[in-house]
């Protein structure tokens, strides 16, 4: 008999459901990146612009096969879809539009995918966190407005209750950064910011 406990989040919707509100609130800035900005620093301090558009793109498509319970093929260095590319950002639209088509398929949800065999949805939640906390990134990076996902929505609730289960894990990986104090009265979108090592406050 197969487990769907943890199929629905605390709201009820389904991980395509909430994918979708990410993408809808990630891609507005990613269209709205001025070319005059690829080269400018982000939150990530690895990344410059370019290079945090291109590790996003690798990443939703990349979790596209691990919805379909295939293996993913993360490099060391993503691909560069960015230079010389003038459509780039109806590219990054036409793939996350696939990212979220992919785990809305019957049984993308269910059992186990990738490498490590983690729970699909645990899966499913570390592209939701890259979509959400990467286009707040590019957005700080590139001088705009960041429309975070409505409470209501259940974005932001989930993830920072992925964040808490994966925080060690990930802190060890070197892949969040140690949290970041918040003034009280911060908002659910800071929270979370700081909880992955961000300082929410952040400017170029």
């Amino acid at each position: 008999m197969t487990d769907t406990t943890d199929t629905n989040d605390v709201t009820g919707n389904s991980i395509a459901d909430l994918l979708k509100v990410a993408t809808a609130h990630a891609v507005p800035v990613v269209r709205a990146i001025p070319d005059d900005r690829l080269a400018a620093p982000t939150p990530c301090v690895e990344y410059d612009v370019k290079a945090l558009v291109n590790h996003l793109l690798q990443v939703i498509v990349q979790f596209q096969a691990l919805a379909a319970k295939q293996n993913s093929e993360f490099g060391a260095e993503a691909p560069d879809l960015v230079a010389g590319n003038p459509d780039w950002r109806d590219l990054f639209a036409d793939e996350a539009g696939k990212l979220v088509a992919a785990w809305s398929a019957p049984g993308a949800e269910e059992g186990t995918t990738g490498a490590m065999d983690m729970p699909a949805r645990t899966v499913a939640c570390m592209v939701l966190l890259d979509l959400t906390v990467h286009a707040w990134d590019l957005a700080r990076a590139t001088g705009q407005k960041y429309e975070a996902a409505p409470e209501s929505s259940g974005v932001v609730a989930v993830l920072r209750e992925s964040v808490a289960g994966l925080g060690p894990t990930a802190r060890k990986m070197g892949v969040f950064g140690e949290p970041v104090a918040v003034p009280e009265g911060a908002g659910e979108l800071e929270r979370l910011l700081a909880e992955t090592g961000r300082d929410p406050r952040w400017t170029p």
